[in-house]
């Protein structure tokens, strides 16, 4: 089950993925903190309701790579648990409870000429993350890079995709639940 090698232009596979990235970020840098807090509650409400179906798909990737020899080192790290579920739902819901850091204004000094100069925190944009064996990082990167108003480009090892995808689908339904209200125009 190799996704990039049933894609005919790579090239242009990954451009289209980066225009829609680029047009994510540009949402989610205006999007509240509020939003994104319903947005993070949601998907790990997701994970939660479809942990057996994770489960599944993670007991489907744990059975093709101990098939292809990988290393028990390697198997350990991609096995999902229903602990480790719960772990992934409760990372995204704490998240949620931290401060936005969007906006937020630090190292502020006064100048002698009295103007006021310091570093406001702002999206970076896109973020892109490549990971291998670990299905958990899906939720954990895609948590921050939200939080942070960033749109995310994650690429997993092909040894997670059935989970990875499941715990994605799971993170797109929190996304698409609360609406994405504009707090200041770009």
């Amino acid at each position: 089950m190799n996704a990039i090698a049933d894609i005919q232009d790579v090239k242009l596979y990954m451009r289209e993925v980066g225009e829609q990235a680029r047009a994510a970020a540009r949402v989610l840098a205006r999007a509240d903190s509020a939003t994104k807090d319903r947005a993070l509650v949601a998907a790990a409400a997701a994970i939660r309701r479809d942990a057996a179906r994770l489960l599944a798909a993670n007991a489907e990737d744990v059975a093709e790579a101990r098939a292809r020899g990988l290393a028990p080192a390697l198997l350990d790290r991609l096995q999902l648990t229903p602990a480790g579920i719960e772990d992934m739902a409760e990372g995204l819901e704490q998240v949620a409870r931290l401060p936005d850091p969007i906006g937020a204004i630090t190292e502020l000094r006064e100048r002698p000429t009295g103007i006021r100069v310091g570093r406001m925190r702002v999206p970076l944009g896109v973020i892109g993350i490549i990971y291998e064996s670990r299905p958990n990082v899906t939720a954990d990167a895609a948590a921050l890079c939200l939080k942070s108003g960033n749109a995310a480009i994650l690429r997993g090892g092909s040894e997670a995709l059935r989970a990875n995808r499941a715990i994605a689908a799971c993170l797109h339904e929190g996304l698409a639940r609360p609406p994405c209200r504009r707090t200041r125009s770009r």
